[in-house]
Order: structure tokens, then sequence, then C-alpha cells
């Protein structure tokens, strides 16, 4: 099938453009004495966010609602579930030198309630989504008050601004391109085999989103650089349920199926407390990372056999 050759295709894009993004990151967090976490959480959460915002937006234009709501639910399962698993996995040294659990614990289950509070009438209307847009904002500032930035910092050598914004842009291009293409072929695929459209969004289409978060991870971990993957893993979080569901609230009002949804918000749930306790108690290892891929596995399960 000529879906098959461009989502292939289509990975390799992601690849390069996010190898480009990570590199670039890290020579703005050198420059300014920004902490590679707050790095991550906001311009590589902000950008790998855009698939999601897309497709979101996009679903909720043509009153998709199931997969503008299952894209951004099942996009947090997979970026902790599968995202900070191979983070766990693959790094050589994985301990965060930011103390996540004081400063940023809340962080990574607030979304959630907020989400859960704002659903139970079974609809996230306008106003939802406006107040969804200002829980970002909030937690910019925090972003902001939490790090001391240094613009006067010695080590300046090799940074150019106009070919570094120039590389982060051609980067986020082809990330969010190639994710583009990722979403269509896997979707096409999905259609092709009959599965309905809240598997294809909490499954297929929450996967190929979440592809450009999993590959900026994968390029940080390697490298080392923790705070910098988890930092994305957060935002990119914060991101998909405050700016991505407010937008999509604001384009049409989403209907929540809360009897649809229920296993999978509670997955969310689940895999986001694992995570506050991993952070709680320092478990950045390989015993963390596979105890996420059961959870992802029994998630996967769920959607293969409705």
């Amino acid at each position: 099938m000529i879906d098959i050759f461009i989502f292939i295709v289509s990975m390799i894009v992601l690849i390069y453009g996010a190898d480009a993004v990570v590199n670039q990151s890290e020579k703005i967090s050198n420059h300014f004495d920004i902490s590679p976490f707050i790095i991550g959480a906001t311009i590589l959460a902000l950008g790998t966010s855009l698939p999601e915002m897309a497709v979101s937006m996009k679903a909720s234009y043509i009153n998709k609602a199931d997969i503008a709501v299952s894209n951004v639910i099942g996009s947090t399962i997979f970026n902790i579930a599968l995202v900070l698993s191979v983070v766990f996995l693959i790094s050589k040294n994985a301990k965060a030198q930011r103390d996540i659990f004081a400063k940023d614990s809340v962080w990574i289950v607030l979304p959630l309630f907020v989400f859960l509070l704002a659903s139970l009438d079974g609809t996230i209307g306008f106003i939802d989504g406006v107040l969804f847009v200002c829980l970002m904002w909030s937690y910019l500032l925090f972003l902001l008050k939490s790090n001391d930035i240094e613009t006067d910092k010695q080590n300046n050598v090799g940074f150019s601004w106009i070919s570094t914004t120039a590389i982060i842009l051609f980067g986020f291009v082809a990330v969010v391109a190639g994710a583009n293409f990722a979403v269509h072929s896997a979707t096409n695929i999905a259609i092709f085999f009959g599965i309905n459209e809240w598997v294809i969004g909490i499954f297929l289409i929450a996967f190929s989103t979440s592809l450009p978060e999993l590959v900026v991870a994968i390029k940080a971990a390697k490298k080392s650089n923790i705070d910098m993957a988890i930092g994305a893993i957060i935002g990119s979080n914060m991101a998909n349920f405050s700016i991505v569901l407010g937008f999509s609230a604001m384009v049409n009002p989403l209907a929540i199926k809360l009897n649809m949804a229920s296993f999978d918000i509670v997955a969310a749930f689940v895999v986001s407390l694992m995570f506050v306790f991993f952070t709680a108690n320092k478990l950045y290892g390989k015993s963390a990372g596979i105890s996420l891929l059961i959870v992802l596995a029994l998630v996967i399960q769920n959607s293969l056999i409705r």
C-alpha cells in the first residue's frame, strides 16, 4: 500500500527534524543559561504539540469530536507510557537535575482533573475552551518564575540567533509535516481495516501525533539530557489539555461520551500518577520504563478488542 510507504518516509522526516530542534534548543539553553527542563517544557513541548493541535482543530471543525478528544487523551497516555518509558530505558544516565516532584508534579495531574470537571456535563464549550487556554498561560508564568535567565553568560562562542532560529523553524516544519503525513497514512490504513473513529483517535492518530515527542525525547535522552526530555513530556501534556482542547472547543463545542472514554481517561490518570510516583522516589531507571510499557500494553489491548 502507498500509505505504508508514506508512513515510513514521514518517520524519516520526523527524525531529522527532531534532531535539528534538539540540537538548537541545547544551544539556546547554554547561551542564556536556561535550564534544559524549561527549554523542554516550552520550546520543545509547544513545537511538538502542533500536530495534535492541527489534528484536533480540524476534527472539531468537521464535527468529529470523538477524534478531537480521543487524540488528546491518547497522546497523554502515549507521551507518558511510551515516550517516558523509552527515555528511561535508553538513557545511560537517567537522573534528572531538577527536583521534578517538588516543582512540577502538580502540573502532571492538574490538566486531567480540569478536563474531567469540564466534561462532566457532557460538553466542552467555548467558555471551557477559553479557560483551558488560560491554564496554559498560568503554566508558562510558573515556568518563567521557576528559572533565572542570565543573558550575559560567557560561553557565547558559535551562537547565532539567525541560524539557530532558522534551523529550529526548519526542524519544526519537518516534524509537523512528517507527523501530518503519518496521521493521514495511519488513518487511511485504519479505515481500510474498518476501525471506528474513537479507536483511530485514541490509538493510531494519538500515536502518530506523539511521534514528534517520542523522537525529540529519544534524541535528548541519548545525550543524557533527561531534564529536557521530561520537561517536553510535561509541557506537551499541558499543551494538549489546555491549548489543543481549548482552541478545538472554541472552534466547535466538543461532545464528551464519558461511557466510551472511561477506560482511556482512567488510563491517563493511572500513567500520570505513576509519573508522579516515579519523580517522588526518583525512579528514573529501567524498572520504571518497563512498568509504564505494561500499562501501555493494556491500553493497546483494550483498543484492539473494541
